[in-house]
């Protein structure tokens, strides 16, 4: 039973980041709100846009995780914004607050101690919950990547 916990426990961390990529929280502190919606070098999305996407992507695999229910959104007009930037303010903290509370929801689904790796979903008997937990983790990293490149086209970002 402890060594379960213990696994649950670091795919916490890795839900987190810091485990092998920046975690969101660096990036989104470096980034200007001015520059949200610019796409640099010609790059095919700006920084909120990936920030949207991430944020969709991760509220779907929760959604998928814990519904009677569901229904799939579609790909990919309603995993990417139609804007390339918030309206303002008030709509960039918004979305940065439904992302991290979704992330405590997957972490809190993850850490039920009645729930297994393995338990299937309930939508899809061959997807279990590592499997949806991994692919967060795994989408989060690719994207904060991204992220990363665009903080330092903008100049925000050394290392």
């Amino acid at each position: 039973m402890e060594k379960k916990s213990e696994i649950k426990q670091r795919l916490c961390r890795h839900l987190q980041g810091g485990e092998a990529f920046t975690p969101v929280e660096e990036l989104l502190e470096k980034m200007q709100f001015e520059k949200l919606g610019e796409r640099p070098k010609d790059l095919p999305y700006s920084f909120y846009e990936l920030f949207y996407h991430m944020w969709f992507t991760q509220k779907d695999i929760l959604n998928y995780c814990r519904a009677k229910t569901y229904v799939t959104p579609a790909w990919p007009a309603d995993y990417w914004p139609e804007k390339r930037k918030p309206i303002g303010q008030e709509e960039w903290e918004k979305l940065q607050s439904d992302y991290f509370s979704d992330r405590q929801e997957l972490s809190t689904l993850l850490l039920h101690p009645e729930r297994e790796l393995m338990d299937p979903v309930r939508m899809n008997s061959e997807h279990s919950l590592l499997r949806e937990i991994l692919l967060v983790i795994e989408h989060t990293a690719y994207h904060t990547g991204q992220m990363l490149i665009l903080l330092r086209h903008h100049g925000l970002h050394s290392s």
